[in-house]
């Protein structure tokens, strides 16, 4: 019986490499992708522990996609893990914007997940599992959004949202299982210090919801608890 795949994009930090951490100790085979490699300290470090591959990956950059992909070549991918994100660096307050850096945003959260499933979707739909996870955030829920503010953030989550019920219509004739997760709030760079929970336990609910997300959880948006998240 062969190994399970996994591939997991933004693995260089927080939940990203958390992810990578989780399955290579449960004995499957990562592929583990970050812009940077070389500067990964974290994910350098996990590798060494587990059958871990790491790649250089861009979400941005169709060509670095399409170097991935190549890299990957034919090997079946059971778990694809759309993790990479950014928050924005730029103000996302009303009359206080940064437009070229909502801009980035969205190329990074919405086109670059989507990207990456166009180019991997012949791998994953060779898998035995057939998944696509795609990482959301609670932020993105327009019947729990009671603060505002964050604009480039929270529409990025949403239209990704938009973006997994899609692929889960598109691909569900090939037998892959599309979904979104609300992690909850982490304790990384971008949740902060103060934040509930660690990488690892957000990582080890979002298995979870992962290993039971079939044909029939696809298109939906789950918490890392494994209930039902609202839109």
């Amino acid at each position: 019986m062969s190994k399970t795949t996994v591939l997991v994009t933004g693995a260089n930090r927080g939940i990203g490499v958390a992810f990578v951490r989780h399955y290579a100790g449960a004995g499957c085979r990562v592929h583990a992708c970050c812009r940077a490699p070389e500067h990964a300290s974290a994910l350098r470090d996990t590798a060494m522990t587990g059958d871990v591959v790491v790649h250089p990956l861009d979400v941005t950059d169709m060509t670095s996609i399409h170097d991935l992909a190549a890299a990957i070549d034919d090997e079946p991918v059971d778990i694809l893990i759309n993790n990479a994100g950014i928050g924005g660096a730029g103000p996302q307050r009303f009359g206080h914007t940064d437009y070229d850096d909502w801009e980035l945003v969205l190329r990074t959260n919405v086109i670059g997940p989507y990207r990456v499933a166009e180019a991997l979707a012949d791998r994953v739909a060779a898998s035995d599992m057939k998944r696509i996870a795609n990482i959301s955030s609670g932020m993105a829920s327009l019947a729990d959004n009671r603060s505002g503010g964050s604009y480039a953030y929270r529409s990025s989550k949403a239209a990704l949202n938009m973006v997994v019920v899609n692929l889960a219509r598109d691909l569900a004739e090939r037998g892959i299982s599309v979904i979104a997760l609300c992690p909850g709030w982490v304790i990384t760079d971008m949740g902060g210090p103060g934040a509930e929970l660690t990488a690892d336990e957000s990582v080890a609910g979002m298995s979870r919801v992962i290993a039971g997300a079939d044909l029939a959880h696809s298109g939906r948006f789950y918490h890392h608890e494994g209930h039902l998240f609202p839109w």
